[in-house]
């Protein structure tokens, strides 16, 4: 049974045994392909929580009512992405395994390949919901199959055709774009179908990651790779809300690098994204009937 984080994200307090969500932690930013820094992404993330309020307005719903156990990070290789990555799957497998949801709190991208490797283990039918910037669909970044400019593809490679539904992508090379239009569901630019998308995949599995760069630079400098263009905090909120409509079995929020916005707001815009998440995935779990996060 893991043990509780020192400094736990605000509200997410409760024990193991009775915790319906683990938050983990993966300090990983090895493949930043631009500017580093979001290997300590995760750690800020707790320690500004608590200039949060535990209450969502935008939901009328509270962190307190959760059943959310926070792991803290995992100690990860900076030195080899595959040993970080197995890392990764070995957690997210043990949460599975134990019938809970596994939240990942990056890091860079990649590291949501770990958590999607033991995510489609137990779920084959799994569909991935993208939210970011970057189409991510390279086959390698400067000769580097595992790059957080590649997770998308290797995810692909997972899944299979049109079982990735992208959003927001208003960045990569001209062949990223034409993978996508013969290989997955790319909504460039914004939120656009993403409610038919929802609707379409019924009660298919599917898994979450928001790349935190799909909002606009103006609203979220502190990332590695800002991309002018994108969404408004609000517009990420309702997208948020509405994915996680879909039967969701895993979740991540990566690509803030808090030392790159010394203002803290990118920090704070981080952590008021994750307690939204928590709260909607909370909510639709309840309309289910299924067990309370």
């Amino acid at each position: 049974m893991l043990k509780p984080n020192i400094e736990n994200f605000i509200g997410c307090d409760c024990g193991y045994e009775q915790a319906r969500v683990v938050l983990y932690g993966a300090p990983f930013d090895s493949t930043t392909s631009f500017r580093p820094g979001a290997r300590f992404g995760p750690s800020a993330m707790r320690h500004e929580s608590f200039g949060l309020e535990t209450y969502s307005p935008y939901q009328d719903a509270d962190l307190t009512d959760c059943a959310v156990f926070d792991s803290g990070d995992l100690e990860l290789c900076f030195g080899s992405a595959q040993a970080a990555l197995e890392d990764i799957e070995t957690r997210a497998a043990g949460i599975l395994e134990d019938g809970k949801f596994p939240l990942l709190l990056g890091g860079e991208h990649l590291v949501t390949l770990g958590a999607v490797r033991a995510v489609a283990k137990r779920y084959p039918e799994l569909h991935i919901i993208h939210f970011d910037a970057h189409a991510d669909l390279r086959d390698d970044y400067l000769g580097a199959k595992l790059s957080h400019a590649c997770v998308l593809r290797r995810c692909h490679e997972l899944v299979g055709d049109g079982r990735i539904h992208q959003f927001c992508v208003r960045s990569g090379d001209r062949e990223e774009f034409r993978f996508a239009g013969a290989h997955t569901d790319l909504h460039p630019f914004g939120f656009e179908g993403l409610e038919e998308t929802v609707a379409a995949l019924g009660e298919a599995p599917v898994y979450l990651t928001v790349d935190l760069d799909c909002l606009d630079p103006s609203a979220f400098p502190g990332t590695g790779t800002p991309e002018a263009g994108g969404v408004s905090f609000l517009q990420l909120l309702e997208a948020i809300r509405t994915a996680c409509a879909a039967h969701v079995v895993g979740a991540d929020v990566n690509e803030l690098a808090p030392m790159l916005d010394s203002s803290g707001v990118s920090t704070a815009t981080a952590c008021k994204v994750l307690r939204e998440l928590m709260l909607a995935l909370h909510k639709t779990d309840s309309k289910k009937g299924d067990d309370p996060l």
